[in-house]
């Protein structure tokens, strides 16, 4: 019987109108701004707890710090001069090139790092390679997602 009565509540629970979360044109959904923040938050945590944990001398550590740190300012930097340029926002050719370039030195040093480096094994060379693509791929989707919510509020 009180299975019955459960299913009812149930039923009815299903025929009130669930508050929905208005948002402005041209805002992500939260969904997609955690995801970002999470997957920029795992890929540089990731990276960062791999290398506090190798077996590499303290040089080499930093090489691989500072690569990372350059990566992710180049992505975003490369990144705002794409959405300026496409929405009409003047940026300087010097500008836009500089942003490619950083970005493809960024990934050039990781990999020229990555397979030079004789002490690491290969499966930890892919746990690096990952952790930076992922850390990298992640900061162009926050920042897109910061200026897309910053755009729709200043619309209203």
């Amino acid at each position: 019987m009180s299975n019955d009565y459960d299913a009812l509540l149930d039923k009815e629970k299903q025929k009130e109108p669930k508050l929905k979360v208005e948002r402005k044109e041209g805002e992500p959904t939260p969904a997609f701004i955690g995801a970002s923040w999470g997957a920029l938050l795992v890929g540089v945590a990731a990276y960062l707890i791999g290398l506090f944990n190798a077996a590499m001398q303290l040089n080499e550590k930093g090489y691989y710090f500072a690569v990372l740190i350059f990566g992710l300012y180049a992505s975003v930097s490369l990144q705002k001069a794409v959405r300026d340029k496409d929405e009409g926002i003047p940026v300087t050719n010097i500008y836009y090139g500089i942003s490619w370039l950083a970005l493809i030195i960024s990934i050039s040093l990781m990999g020229i790092g990555l397979y030079n480096a004789g002490s690491i094994d290969l499966s930890e060379k892919g746990f690096y390679a990952m952790a930076f693509v992922l850390s990298i791929f992640a900061a162009i989707t926050v920042q897109k997602n910061i200026r897309d919510t910053q755009r729709a509020r200043e619309r209203d």
